[in-house]
C-alpha cells in the first residue's frame, strides 16, 4: 500500500522530500490540485470543496496514510477529514512552537510567512496565542511565492525584489526566527536567508511532520518495503508525461541545493 500526499500545488514536494529521507522504502502517491492552485487566494467553501474531492480520489488508490502536505488546507480541513476517512491522516501547521523556543530568551521577534487563508483561520490564531507569550509573533501573507513556485520560476533576483517589496515595513534585524507557514516557500530559502542573514533560524514544519508520518507507521506496523516510487496526479489524472515527471523531480534536487546552501558558513 502507497501513502498519499495532497498538496494545492507543487509545494507538497518539499514535505515528500523530508519523508523520504527518513521513509526511503515507501511508495508514494503525490497528488497535486493545479488545476485549482493557489488555495490562499480562494474562499474556506471552495477550497473545502477541492479538498475533499482530492481526499477522496487518494481514498479510491487504496492508501495506507495520507499527508496534507498544505498548511492551508491543514488548517481548514484536517479535523473533518479525520472524522470522514478511516486511515490515519497527517497535516502540516507552522512551526510556531519551536520558532517562539528558539526566540523567547533572546527576545528576538518570529515572523510567520503564509497564504492569506493560512493567517486567517482561527486554528492558526489558537496555535499562536498558546504559545506566544510575550508578543513576538508577526505575520505576513506572501501569495506570490506560490505563484513563482508554481510556474517553476526560481530567479534569485526577482524572488529577492519581490521579498524586498513584501517586507520593506518591517525591521529585519529585530528577527530570530522565520517561519515557512506554506509548503512552497522553502524552495526560496536561500532568498529569505540572503535578506535576514545566516544567523536567522529559517523553519518550517514539514520534518516534523515527516517524523509523525514515521511514527504513525511504525505504531499501526505498517512500514513499507517498498523501492521509494512515487506516483504523480494533477487534479485527479495521473500524470504519465515523462517531460512533467521529470520537472517534478528536479524540485528535489533545488531543494538539496537549497539545504546544501543554507549549510554553508553555519
Amino acid at each position: 500500500m502507497k501513502i498519499g500526499f495532497f498538496d494545492s500545488g507543487i509545494g507538497g514536494m518539499t514535505v515528500l522530500y523530508e519523508a523520504i529521507k527518513v521513509l526511503p522504502y515507501e511508495d508514494y502517491i503525490f497528488y497535486a490540485d493545479t488545476l485549482h492552485v493557489p488555495y490562499g487566494e480562494k474562499s474556506k467553501i471552495e477550497v473545502k470543496e477541492y479538498i475533499f474531492n482530492a481526499v477522496e480520489f487518494l481514498a479510491s488508490q487504496n492508501i495506507k496514510a495520507l499527508v496534507i502536505a498544505c498548511n492551508t488546507a491543514t488548517s481548514i480541513a484536517v479535523e473533518n477529514l479525520r472524522r470522514n476517512f478511516d486511515f490515519p491522516i497527517i497535516g502540516i501547521e507552522p512551526a510556531v512552537k519551536p520558532a517562539i523556543k528558539n526566540c523567547e530568551e533572546e527576545r528576538k521577534r518570529v515572523l510567520v510567512v503564509a497564504t492569506h487563508l493560512t493567517l486567517k483561520e482561527e486554528k492558526f490564531h489558537h496555535l499562536v496565542k498558546e504559545v506566544d507569550h510575550h508578543d513576538l509573533v508577526d505575520c505576513l501573507a506572501l501569495p506570490g511565492l506560490v505563484e513563482f513556485a508554481e510556474n517553476f520560476d526560481f530567479n534569485e533576483d526577482k524572488i529577492i525584489k519581490y521579498l524586498k517589496n513584501e517586507l520593506s515595513s518591517f525591521d529585519l534585524k529585530q528577527y530570530g526566527t522565520i517561519v515557512l507557514g506554506c509548503t512552497h516557500f522553502p524552495f526560496f530559502k536561500n532568498s529569505f536567508e540572503k535578506l535576514f542573514g545566516k544567523k536567522v533560524d529559517i523553519i518550517s514544519g514539514s520534518v516534523g511532520t515527516a517524523k509523525q508520518l514515521k511514527k504513525i507507521l511504525a505504531e499501526r506496523n505498517q512500514l513499507g518495503k517498498g523501492s521509494g516510487s512515487i506516483t504523480f496526479f494533477n487534479s485527479g489524472h495521473k500524470v504519465d508525461d515523462h517531460e512533467i515527471v521529470l520537472k517534478y523531480k528536479t524540485l528535489f534536487e533545488i531543494l538539496l541545493d537549497e539545504n546544501q546552501r543554507s549549510h554553508v558558513g553555519h
